[in-house]
């Protein structure tokens, strides 16, 4: 068994056979490099409370969550990878629904160029060592194990690794990117501070009741664009290019406050729009970045149909741009049905123009189906990009399952503005115009009033249920415990209703006095 040049042999790479140095500093250089990035990340939670910032610590959670997951897929890999290498199946079987065609592969071979196994030796001998060594050397001996059967392995050692590595390389890509698009979508939407600031200190607005043309509004003028069949097809298309520039303009931001704050805060002018739009905003952050199990589904099915010859990674790249336009034009367009509501009922208005909020002007009447395409457009784009530089990495430039440049260069540019026009544009789109919808989010109150709020629902509800529960036991002692049981129901909404009273109270008091 033993080689060569002094060379060990597969017994004595065991880890029996192994210096306890080498494990122990394996072991310990593994374990410290775990512990920093879990005490980064406890720290960067500890930050995140310390601010107040709720909802990103709650994505921290959910990152963490991800993290834990791939963990415990890592596991199933490396636990059942002998079980999996010894699946035989017919040889006819693997020649069907190939990534690269076997024939180009051998002629690349005699050629003497980079190969498909070339490349995966060296990949795994130069990152993993005598691992690799031992893992390609496994490899060989499920495919010994099946070849006695006539028959070929399900998934060889080698490629369960490749998929295994794609995983954490996907996951960790679709992290980042939405990290990145959270910031700079972030920084676009802070952009419009200044306009809240303004309005705030503007008291002469609210004094303002003279009469005027609907056409005077700038929100009217911008956005308006006439009545019937061909003002339609216009104004889709002004939305259409609307989203590419100047999304959202000073009166697009004022009329669309305005707006929310007369449907669902009348009573409080002064109420921090900005300020809720962002606890929103970092809310829903947690619900992008991760990963659902419809994106999974997504990631198999791309896995199937990545067949040689169909260039399924190259269309494919087209599906979030295209979802991406739409969104982005539908964004623009709710805005443009808002102008077109008012301009239609009213030829003048008298005071501030006011839109009204509703859940019609979006697709199947729910708004929330817009974070939904942007969590999947986010997820597509990240897993094209990961795609690509997996390849890269592994199996080289000019390997078969990476493609012509021809369709490799495109794919790249379209990522770039997938990533550019979701940050800058359709992100800050989102953040503003899903708050015209029929209702309001739980972060219109402060965190304490929210869970004031959640104690409270759940007093009443134990409440009510105890109500109920002793005006049963009186039905079943008396026949007169029914009227009994009625009348003591009656105290709770009266009770409630003060509860709820003080609860918006102890909200308006720090407000009214900083105004």
């Amino acid at each position: 068994m033993g080689g060569g040049g002094g060379g060990l042999s597969e017994e004595q790479m065991k880890l029996e056979f192994t210096p306890t140095w080498i494990v122990a500093g394996v072991c310990s250089i593994i374990v410290l490099i775990s512990l920093v990035v879990e005490r980064l990340l406890h720290r960067l939670g500890k930050i995140l409370k310390k601010k107040n910032q709720k909802p990103l610590f709650e994505a921290l959670q959910k990152v963490k969550e991800e993290l834990m997951l791939l963990g415990f897929i890592s596991l199933l890999l490396t636990v059942f990878q002998g079980a999996i290498q010894q699946i035989c199946i017919p040889q006819g079987w693997a020649n069907h629904m190939l990534p690269c065609n076997r024939e180009e592969e051998s002629s690349g071979n005699e050629g003497g160029g980079a190969t498909k196994e070339h490349l995966s030796s060296q990949f795994l001998v130069g990152v993993l060592g005598h691992g690799g060594r031992r893992l390609l050397s496994s490899g060989e001996f499920g495919f010994e194990h099946c070849q006695k059967k006539g028959k070929v392995p399900l998934l060889s050692l080698e490629a369960l690794h490749r998929l295994h590595i794609f995983i954490f390389v996907l996951a960790l890509t679709h992290v980042i990117f939405s990290v990145l698009t959270m910031v700079l979508g972030g920084m676009k939407i802070r952009q419009w501070k200044h306009w809240e600031d303004e309005i705030q200190k503007d008291d002469i607005r609210t004094s303002s009741i003279k009469v005027r043309h609907v056409h005077q509004f700038e929100f009217i003028r911008d956005r308006f664009k006439g009545l019937g069949k061909d003002s339609l097809i216009l104004s889709w298309l002004h939305s259409f290019v609307k989203q590419f520039y100047g999304s959202v303009t000073k009166s697009d931001y004022t009329t669309m406050r305005l707006g929310f704050i007369m449907t669902h805060c009348r009573g409080n002018p002064k109420f921090d729009f900005h300020k809720y739009m962002v606890r929103a905003l970092e809310a829903d952050f947690k619900k992008v970045v991760g990963i659902s199990w419809y994106l999974w589904i997504f990631v198999v099915l791309f896995l199937l149909l990545n067949v040689n010859g169909w260039h399924t990674y190259f269309w494919i790249a087209f599906v979030p741009l295209f979802l991406l336009l739409a969104v982005g034009t539908k964004l623009e367009h709710v805005i443009t049905q808002l102008a077109h509501e008012v301009a239609e009922k009213h030829s003048a208005i008298e005071g501030d123009l006011v839109v009204k909020p509703s859940d019609e002007h979006f697709w199947f009447n729910r708004p929330r189906i817009v974070l939904y395409l942007i969590h999947f457009i986010l997820f597509q784009n990240a897993f094209e990009i990961a795609f690509f530089f997996w390849i890269l990495t592994t199996y080289g430039f000019d390997s078969c399952i990476m493609g012509q440049v021809g369709f490799i260069i495109p794919r790249l540019v379209i990522g770039a503005i997938i990533q550019i026009l979701c940050s800058y544009s359709t992100l800050p789109l989102y953040a503003i115009v899903t708050q015209m919808g029929s209702y309001f989010k739980k972060e219109i109150f402060d965190e304490h009033v929210q869970q004031g709020l959640v104690g409270w629902a759940q007093k009443v509800k134990k409440r009510t249920a105890h109500k109920a529960g002793n005006g049963t036991a009186g039905n079943g002692v008396a026949g007169n415990g029914s009227a009994s049981a009625t009348a003591s129901q009656e105290p709770p909404a009266s009770s409630v209703k003060i509860e709820m009273m003080n609860l918006l109270a102890k909200k308006n008091e720090p407000q009214n006095g900083a105004s």
